[in-house]
């Protein structure tokens, strides 16, 4: 129960942080021979565990693989569901942490890691989802440990298989395997904890995950939750609720502003289509449909990828590879603005601070004053550490993507040659630096160049935000 300096503080967090992702990588080299493996799942490959392991670590979440057909239950479970849990229970101190500094005056005391990480497990974390799983079960989301079901198709087709010597061949297929496992209680959490890793493959837009138009909405409201009301948190915590309201202004100002490009650009339909009829009608839905789900519609699914990508979450409901180019730019800068519009749990909050205390810093410039905020006097040494955050983001995104666009293992796995493809590759590495998750799924992520880099980027962009915050 001893308070931490922030040195302290931050060694707690790197050693905890550390060993979780060590343990993960740990689980998904073994599975093979581990319990609740009813499809008998290989090893997970070297490359991809680890890229797995810092993506779960660091809250992103970026999935390089389909989770029905790559992890067992146990993986699941005790390997991703777990992280899902301690990564944003993570993000929720440091944030609690920032707002301690920043209230107390007389002690250069934090808190304790150990303590703080505990109580927003059991107090916040685990009670949501408890209540939040029933509520998706209600839904129709499954919850269970079955082997997957294998059933009879209506109507038979045939299809191209290759075979092991490289040649095709037309087989009739007669059945489909149906995925199924606990989904309800690592969907709950996936956006509650602003996770975003999918169970399935398709992650939100599968019907096992979010099934229905209220399953959608109870879905949203969970990944805004925390982030929006850590604002309320910052107002009593300091003592200016004004503050804390006027910080939740600013950024429901700009949710406002994504969602109502998205669904403008995706409602007016695909320009490489003008001279079709794109209206709404008895026949079609209207507007560009591509990639997004019938019963969610082009309003849920811009609503849906705007909260997504305001909130650091990930999730999907629709293929954001698929929106105009208009549409898919507000997702692309969402995640640019380095989670300040309400952001990962957590994350959002001490995100739009580093912003806040650059902005002081330069209107005191201007008016001739020592900058202050809320009672305390921004320094030469506070504009250091907040510059430091916002650079790594810029670095690391630009310098990847720099280097995958004129090599051959960053450009083979493009698959939409032009500007597109540079538009898929810059979505990657700001989805893994802003630990979204969410990706331009025309790109091929599972090669050992973008499974490497995406997770180093990711582990920069939490944990050299992380440092300089609480510094």
């Amino acid at each position: 129960r001893r308070e931490m300096r922030w040195t302290e503080y931050a060694t707690a967090m790197l050693l905890f942080s550390g060993v979780s992702m060590a343990l993960l990588y740990i689980i998904e080299r073994t599975q093979r021979w581990l319990p609740l493996n009813p499809q008998k799942f290989a090893n997970v490959e070297p490359a991809l565990a680890f890229g797995t392991a810092a993506s779960f670590t660091t809250n992103t979440n970026w999935q390089a693989y389909s989770g029905e057909s790559t992890m067992s239950y146990l993986t699941q479970m005790a390997g991703l569901a777990y992280h899902n849990f301690a990564s944003a229970a993570v993000g929720i101190v440091l944030a609690i942490v920032v707002i301690r500094g920043i209230a107390r005056k007389e002690t250069d005391k934090l808190g304790n890691f150990w303590v703080d990480t505990t109580r927003c497990l059991l107090w916040v974390l685990l009670p949501v989802c408890l209540l939040g799983s029933l509520v998706l079960v209600s839904q129709g989301v499954v919850q269970n440990l079955k082997p997957y079901t294998t059933a009879e198709l209506i109507q038979p087709y045939a299809a191209q298989v290759t075979g092991a010597d490289g040649k095709s061949s037309a087989q009739t297929v007669t059945q489909q395997v149906i995925a199924q496992g606990p989904v309800a209680s690592q969907e709950v959490i996936k956006e509650f904890g602003t996770n975003g890793g999918g169970f399935f493959n398709a992650n939100s837009a599968h019907p096992f995950e979010n099934p229905t138009p209220f399953s959608n909405f109870f879905e949203m409201v969970l990944i805004f939750a925390i982030p929006s009301g850590l604002t309320y948190t910052l107002g009593r915590m300091t003592g200016s609720q004004r503050h804390g309201w006027a910080v939740w202004a600013a950024m429901a100002f700009l949710f406002l502003a994504g969602v109502t490009t998205a669904y403008w650009a995706e409602a007016k339909g695909n320009p490489l289509l003008a001279g079709t009829d794109q209206h709404a009608g008895a026949l079609q839905s209207g507007g560009n449909m591509e990639g997004k789900e019938v019963r969610f519609g082009i309003a849920n699914s811009a609503l849906f990828t705007t909260v997504t990508t305001d909130a650091s979450c990930g999730a999907v409901n629709s293929m954001h590879d698929s929106y105009t180019p208009l549409g898919g730019m507000v997702p692309l800068i969402n995640i640019m603005l380095g989670e300040v519009v309400f952001g990962g749990v957590g994350a959002g909050l001490y995100g739009i601070f580093v912003f806040v205390v650059l902005a002081v810093f330069i209107a005191g410039l201007m008016v001739g004053r020592t900058p202050e905020y809320l009672g305390k006097k921004i320094e030469s040494y506070d504009v250091k550490m907040a510059m430091l955050a916002v650079l790594i983001l810029t670095f690391t995104i630009l310098t990847f993507s720099a280097i995958s666009v004129v090599k051959p293992y960053g450009t083979s796995s493009i698959s939409n040659p032009g500007p597109h493809g540079l538009s898929q590759i810059l979505y990657a590495y700001a989805s893994s630096t802003g630990n979204n998750g969410s990706a331009f799924g025309g790109l091929i992520p599972n090669t050992m160049w973008y499974n490497t880099t995406t997770a180093v980027a990711q582990l920069l962009g939490r944990f050299f935000m992380i440092i300089p915050v609480l510094a």
